[in-house]
């Protein structure tokens, strides 16, 4: 039975298609919550997948978009930006999943050096000045 209202016809359509699959809202994937667990993840932090890889993995308790951070990570370390962007997803999404991996010891995160703790720039002339010197 068609729906009596042509608006909201039209309006199922532009979201639900035979392609795109079912729509799944973001705070459906993080069940509500906008923070990830723990310490926040910095654009550039660089993730690595921590668990086995092969015929005798484990099946892990994870839903479909960790599965595919997780499948995504274990070749080789990807940043979150990279994550988002690859997975196609909002990046608060990406980092509440995230935590939610990193919680559970799936994963290994790099992350970048404060630039408060980084070497003055003034230092870093000075040795090279020091070392075209020898």
């Amino acid at each position: 039975m068609p729906p009596r209202n042509p608006l909201a016809a039209a309006h199922r359509s532009r979201w639900y298609d035979d392609e795109a699959g079912p729509l799944v809202r973001p705070y459906a994937m993080t069940r509500g919550r906008t923070r990830p667990a723990g310490r926040g993840f910095d654009l550039i932090a660089l993730v690595v997948a921590d668990v086995p890889d092969g015929p005798d993995a484990p099946d892990l308790p994870v839903g479909p978009e960790q599965g595919l951070i997780l499948g995504r990570c274990r070749g080789g370390a990807l940043s979150v930006a990279e994550i988002a962007a690859d997975l196609d997803l909002p990046l608060g999404v990406v980092r509440v999943l995230l935590g939610d991996l990193l919680a559970a010891g799936y994963i290994r995160v790099s992350r970048p050096v404060p630039p408060a703790l980084l070497p003055d720039e003034r230092i870093l002339q000075e040795v090279v000045h020091g070392l075209r010197a020898l």
